[in-house]
């Protein structure tokens, strides 16, 4: 097969021709049809998740057919169209007994415990768990968009950070993750203000239903600017992109008994950033992780699509071929992108 492959973090990243996959005795194989670009793929080139063992296959985000079933598959069959989220569960373990495969204790994540979908097939493990079927109405490319950055959203906001009608959320960081989170947000019938330092990320989230932003390049006061715009403070806040100053600043700008969703990853040096405690403990503030979403609540997001709530196609900034998805991907620190870029030509 042809797949993005790199054998030195932080080194260039070519394409080579590999052995095709099998599958496992639980899993199956993916043609794949279309993959997302995501930065945690960037984080985990640069050699920032120690889940990545070299060489390497990037890829975590993507929709494919089966092309191959392991004996012990018995909810699926060769054609089906599918995707999946990006931490896969175990189905054995007590998390998963609970319906929390997304924190399984022996979990499988493709493009990182193993070789991922920057290439035409890749292996998926515990596919009876973990597999989603696409209904013929969701496209390939829509699909793959899904994969992290949209599902961890919808969790982040419907499932941990429990958004009510009416609530102010801040969404700090509009990239995939943060673009997602508004479209979320404004679907559930809360007001958001979006914040982020370039002005056409800020325009698109204006246009997906934000009501208001903050450019922190020109309002470097970001805690202020949304006190002011939501008169005291955020019920719900989240930082999508994943830095010491936008998780400070999420945590700070809540009011009282406001709600903070750590969604953007903190990895490297930005692992453990400083919070202010202070007012976690006198304003009885809520800090809450939220790290992908389990198969199971797919059904969910699904029926937001089919009924038009959500229209997750309205945030893909453009296509393109794999050659070109792996120069997107080794940029990805320099922020460059609109909207999320899905590779569907290999």
């Amino acid at each position: 097969m042809k797949a993005a492959i790199y054998h030195e973090f932080q080194a260039p990243i070519r394409i080579d021709t590999l052995p095709d996959p099998r599958p496992p005795a639980h899993g199956v194989v993916l043609q794949v049809t279309a993959t997302g670009i995501c930065r945690s793929d960037w984080h985990g080139w640069m050699g920032h998740d120690a889940d990545v063992n070299l060489p390497h296959v990037p890829g975590h985000e993507l929709a494919g057919r089966i092309v191959a079933l392991g004996e012990d598959v018995t909810r699926w069959r060769s054609g089906d169209r599918v995707t999946l989220p990006f931490v896969c569960g175990c189905g054995g373990c007590r998390q998963c007994a609970t319906g929390n495969h997304q924190v399984c204790d022996h979990q499988f994540q493709p493009g990182f415990t193993h070789w991922g979908s920057f290439a035409e097939f890749v292996a998926i493990h515990y596919a009876d768990t973990n597999l989603v079927g696409l209904p013929d109405t969701v496209s390939d490319v829509t699909a793959a968009s899904l994969g992290c950055r949209f599902v961890t959203a919808f969790r982040a906001v419907v499932d941990q950070g429990r958004l009510g009608a009416g609530e102010w959320v801040a969404v700090h960081g509009c990239g995939g993750v943060g673009l997602s989170a508004i479209m979320i947000a404004c679907a559930v019938g809360a007001r958001v203000v979006a914040v982020d330092i370039t002005a056409e990320k800020l325009e698109l989230a204006r246009r997906i239903g934000a009501v208001a932003t903050v450019n922190a390049a020109h309002h470097p006061a970001v805690v202020d600017a949304v006190a002011d715009v939501t008169a005291g403070g955020a019920h719900l806040s989240l930082d999508c992109l994943g830095s010491p100053t936008t998780c400070f600043n999420s945590v700070a700008n809540l009011r009282k008994r406001g709600r903070h969703v750590q969604v953007g990853l903190m990895l490297a040096d930005h692992r453990h950033p400083s919070v202010p405690m202070d007012k976690v403990i006198a304003d009885e503030l809520v800090i809450l992780g939220s790290h992908g979403i389990p198969a199971h609540r797919y059904d969910a997001l699904l029926a937001m699509i089919a009924h038009g709530r959500l229209t997750p196609e309205k945030l893909i900034g453009k296509t393109v071929s794999l050659a070109e998805g792996i120069d997107i991907l080794m940029r990805m620190d320099r922020f460059e992108a609109t909207g999320v870029t899905v590779i569907d030509r290999f």
